[in-house]
């Protein structure tokens, strides 16, 4: 059945990965994300139904537009298949569970964020908050069907409690060294790091500790290398994506092995 669930999953990543190149492109942009239909940026030509196939199209046209020979980024087929990974691990995790659905759109929505991110250094609030006003509800509904209410508490509880932590280092920074995104993302990955806390909130504190050190550790590199300087900007949100993943996938061992139980 979980072998099932992670083939439909997948194939379901990969096509919710097209749509996520869609916004990544068109939102940032403020453009509709749901008309026009796709086009290639250099000629302004139509992308047709055979060349939109998930990371087919591109292998096939080897990266370049049918009409105008210009080339298509690698980001496309990565974000496809990032997705498809990430929904098929998803469903490996949570099973066909009421908590599966708010995960998926909670990783469709990292990734967008990501990608946005590392490009323009600005996390959308066209993103954010339709996935608050999405994951909401959705986490509403897993807990009444499970008739499971502590883990909702959790989740609005921890969401809060990252929201604070990230708002104090936005402040503490003069908004130099973190941005108010970063502060809004925070309260998303809280909610779903709260959801899964057995413990006293470890997940979110983790997810976050996670984030914090994948930024550091990136950060301290690319400056020995001279790619970058102190007054360079990083973006941060692809970090505390990064670490909430973690936390999401391996984060219950980690907390066991710590806790000692």
């Amino acid at each position: 059945m979980n072998a099932l669930l992670a083939v439909v999953c997948g194939v379901l990543g990969l096509a919710v990965g097209s749509f996520l190149n869609v916004v990544i492109h068109r939102v940032p942009r403020k453009e509709s994300v749901v008309a026009p239909r796709s086009r290639c940026p250099q000629c302004d030509h139509p992308v047709s139904a055979r060349d939109n196939i998930p990371i087919v199209s591109w292998l096939l046209l080897r990266g370049k537009c049918r009409q105008c020979g210009a080339s298509i980024s690698i980001r496309y087929p990565l974000v496809e298949l990032a997705t498809a990974a990430l929904f098929v691990a998803g469903a490996l995790r949570f099973g066909a569970s009421w908590d599966l659905p708010a995960y998926l759109v909670l990783f469709a929505s990292l990734l967008a964020i990501s990608a946005i991110d590392l490009e323009l250094y600005i996390i959308p609030n066209r993103i954010v908050y339709p996935t608050i006003a999405i994951a909401l509800p959705l986490l509403a509904m897993a807990a009444a069907a499970q008739h499971r209410w502590e883990p909702l508490q959790h989740a609005l509880i921890g969401g809060a409690g990252a929201w604070t932590v990230l708002f104090v280092a936005h402040v503490a920074s003069g908004g130099r060294g973190m941005g108010f995104g970063d502060v809004r993302l925070a309260f998303i990955l809280g909610l779903f790091l709260g959801w899964l806390d057995p413990y006293p909130y470890g997940h979110v504190f983790l997810g976050l500790f996670l984030g914090f050190a994948l930024g550091s550790i990136v950060g301290l590199t690319l400056m020995g290398l001279r790619l970058r300087t102190r007054k360079d900007h990083i973006p941060f949100g692809p970090f505390l994506a990064g670490g909430t993943v973690v936390a999401i996938f391996v984060g219950s061992p980690i907390l066991t092995a710590y806790f000692g139980r």
